[in-house]
């Protein structure tokens, strides 16, 4: 078996976004081509970790094709349960319930303190609308459409929350947390919830997994135990309790160590590449029929995860890219000729930079990976901060990371993870800016400000605070209802368990025919740069 990066590589093919319409209930999501053109999806490529099978493309001539579409996705997103592989595991009351609060004794003597009376389960037949927009035309702005015809096809999901039988004993789970990736907010906020919910079932054996998945191999790196007590104030700092790392052992190896420690819960914190490998994790799992429910919590600060409304942590990003921008803003209007350029996280979407430049009403302009762009010409970003310069005296310009990529020369560097090592735009930028000045003898003065690993390290704010909280309780949840290669979300304000393969095909994209994008365009005044 090869490293853990191998298990996530092809790293994520990235369609661009420009000027397309989406005819299919899930845009760049399904695992087979839904589209009428079908031969442009089937190119694209999907993380291989993944268990779903190839569909052959709609028949839209076909009368049943409804019927048959609603088939498909709820096979799809059926989620995995233990019963899949041990047919005779046999479900007990659950130990959750918030109406009968009788203390559980080490050794369970007096039963466990369920309440059937308890109406706070949630019925495993609950289902959350995945869609809930009926575009009538495939012109609407950010239509996304089955058919032609933009006909209505309900897609419903698996609700989140406790259940009213679980199939794991408390007394018998050794549970253990790991945090994969970089530095996020809210990342100490699901750890700690994960742990107390644990606690609350009854679970007395819970541990983290230092640095990533390296901690599954590296011999120097011990296990540390968690309880309430040692959690209970980790969320009023940033960062990892556990620490964080790129890449890591191979996937047999991670296996073996979760059968020596006696692992039987995983839950994996990290964004597409570490769920790739928690996916690959559970299927491993289930080819050595070993009893472990692995579920992951989407970490990723870019906002980049499919069918979610939002990640934890980028809340907190979006509040805090506000002092970087005031700070431009500060700087640009009080110079002579100031242009303020601030690099904000986004590698393949630019989710923050539109949603911190909507918030701030102070940036001129917004460069994001998914939308073209020129930099020279009469229709360029040169020609139109010129403008700015002549008709305002000042500019400020926000860059999402991933942005003009295709000005920078190709490394073909990648990190531990299998990421393509981006060239810095932002840099690139300004200097273009600089010398685009000097050749027409109009003097500017130009600050940049990247402040990528400050906004990382911030504490998670009340908003991210809430989602980090659901989101580790529902995974606690998801685990003992005895589901395994999940990842928990919210889909249109509501909690859901999804698939892992449904949602890491690849990065969730700006559309750049969204409203949003519209709101954003509208607010900076930018023209089109091609």
């Amino acid at each position: 078996m090869g490293t853990l990066s191998h298990a996530i590589i092809p790293k994520l093919a990235l369609p661009r976004r420009d000027s397309q319409r989406s005819y299919h209930g899930l845009p760049r999501l399904n695992s087979r081509p839904l589209r009428w053109n079908a031969n442009r999806d089937a190119k694209k490529i999907r993380v291989s970790a993944g268990t779903a099978k190839r569909s052959p493309p709609i028949d839209f001539s076909d009368p049943d094709w409804k019927a048959k579409f609603q088939e498909d996705f709820e096979t799809r997103f059926n989620i995995p349960h233990i019963t899949d592989i041990f047919h005779d595991a046999v479900p007990i009351p659950s130990t959750f319930c918030l109406k009968m609060r009788t203390p559980v004794t080490e050794d369970f003597a007096g039963g466990y303190p369920s309440d059937e009376e308890w109406h706070g389960y949630i019925n495993k037949n609950d289902r959350v609308l995945l869609k809930v927009i009926h575009y009538s035309s495939p012109t609407s702005a950010g239509a996304e459409c089955i058919d032609p015809d933009c006909s209505w096809v309900e897609q419903w999901v698996h609700r989140a929350g406790p259940r009213e039988k679980i199939y794991f004993r408390p007394e018998e789970v050794k549970a253990a947390i790991v945090t994969c990736g970089g530095l996020c907010p809210g990342l100490n906020d699901v750890i700690r919830q994960i742990v107390i919910t644990l606690e609350i079932y009854g679970v007395k054996k819970i541990v983290g997994i230092p640095f990533g998945y390296r901690g599954f191999s590296d011999k120097e790196l011990t296990e540390m135990p968690l309880s309430r007590k040692v959690v209970q104030n980790v969320h009023l700092s940033g960062g990892s309790l556990l620490g964080v790392s790129r890449g890591g052992p191979g996937i047999s190896e991670i296996v073996d160590s979760l059968e020596e420690r006696g692992i039987n819960m995983l839950f994996v914190l990290g964004g597409n590449g570490t769920h790739a490998g928690a996916n690959a994790i559970h299927n491993e799992c289930r080819k050595r029929r070993i009893r472990v429910a692995v579920v992951g919590v989407p970490k990723t600060i870019d906002n980049d995860i499919l069918l979610m409304d939002k990640t934890f942590g980028f809340d907190t990003a979006v509040e805090e890219a506000q002092r970087a921008i005031n700070s431009a803003y500060i700087e640009a209007h009080s110079a002579y000729h100031g242009v303020g350029i601030v690099k904000l996280m986004g590698r393949s979407s630019g989710f923050i930079a539109m949603h911190a430049s909507l918030a701030s009403g102070q940036i001129d302009i917004c460069l994001i990976p998914e939308v073209s762009f020129n930099l020279h010409g009469p229709h360029g970003v040169l020609s139109h901060l010129k403008y700015l310069i002549e008709t305002k005296g000042s500019a400020v310009i926000c860059v999402a990371e991933g942005a003009g990529q295709s000005f920078l020369q190709k490394t073909n560097a990648k990190d531990a993870s299998g990421n393509v090592v981006f060239g810095d735009f932002g840099v690139h930028i300004q200097q273009e800016i600089k010398k685009c000045f000097k050749e027409i003898d109009v003097p500017v003065d130009v600050k940049y400000i990247d402040p990528t690993y400050m906004i990382r390290a911030c504490r998670a704010n009340a908003s991210d605070g809430i989602l980090c909280t659901v989101l580790g309780q529902n995974a606690v949840h998801g685990a003992f209802a005895g589901y395994s290669g999940i990842t928990v979300g919210i889909c249109n304000t509501h909690y859901v368990y999804l698939p892992i393969p449904e949602v890491i095909s690849y990065p969730r994209l700006v559309d750049p025919n969204s409203r949003m994008w519209h709101r954003c365009l509208t607010s900076t005044g930018q023209p089109d740069f091609i």
